[in-house]
């Protein structure tokens, strides 16, 4: 007969041990919630960039726009005419002169007369109006010894001059002093001249212009009131939108 076969003990083998069954590792919670906010905070910095990135697409083109418009103004635009000062107003009255004129009310500038035109002003002296536009008194002289050509001098009131004009001989003519103080002040300034005049009105001894402005003062104003006068004038309205060509030369 066959022998039979001796059944082997059921259990673990004599000199092997069993592996520990696998137990959930108590950290892994930890690092998932570490990793994801590690991812968080990694799309939240990249969205910060590209945020950033888009503000400054935006925001250069503007601000180099601001100040292409702002060197634009700097060298197109003429300041706003600005009040004459109180010490200019306060001289004015003690010396006797009148008010601030504007003789032809709202001047328009660009009124050239054609070649051969012969150009008269009703205005004593031409402070607007129709006048040759290839004439104009010269920048770099400031003070004359004799008249000028008055309706060329309306070119350059139309450039934002400041034109001081004053009766040199005869009853009512401005005293030296008075011209001395007026030729240093027109020397040290752009764009003022001062020049006798044969057109004044026979109380004016001097009359201080701009486009289409008229300040006038008779003989007994004194060398200090006509300086202070002058200076707040030119203040007011040298170089400013009063005149239609504030920066023409």
């Amino acid at each position: 007969m066959a022998k039979k076969r001796k059944r082997r003990p059921q259990g673990p083998r004599p000199g092997r041990m069993h592996a520990a069954p696998r137990r959930e590792d108590a950290t892994r919670p930890e690092r998932r919630a570490l990793k994801e906010e590690v991812r968080r905070a990694k799309d939240q910095a990249r969205r910060r960039v590209r945020r950033r990135a888009a503000a400054r697409r935006v925001a250069v083109p503007f601000i180099l726009l601001l100040v292409a418009l702002a060197v634009f103004l700097l060298l197109t635009r003429a300041g706003a005419p600005g009040d004459v000062g109180e010490a200019a107003l306060r001289a004015a009255r003690e010396a006797g002169c009148g008010d601030i004129q504007e003789p032809a009310g709202s001047a328009p500038g660009g009124q050239h007369a054609a070649a051969g035109e012969t150009v008269t002003s009703s205005q004593l002296p031409p402070t607007s109006g129709r006048h040759y536009g290839d004439r104009v008194l010269p920048p770099a002289t400031h003070v004359y010894d004799s008249p000028v050509d008055e309706i060329a001098a309306v070119h350059n009131l139309e450039h934002g001059y400041v034109v001081l004009y004053y009766r040199a001989e005869g009853e009512g003519a401005l005293g030296k002093a008075v011209v001395d103080r007026l030729s240093s002040f027109a020397k040290g300034q752009d764009k003022v001249i001062l020049a006798p005049s044969a057109s004044l009105r026979p109380e004016t001894a001097v009359a201080v212009t701009a486009w289409n402005k008229l300040w006038e003062c008779p003989q007994d104003v004194t060398p200090e009131q006509a300086v202070t006068m002058a200076s707040g004038f030119v203040e007011a309205y040298r170089e400013t939108s009063n005149a239609p060509e504030p920066f023409g030369t």
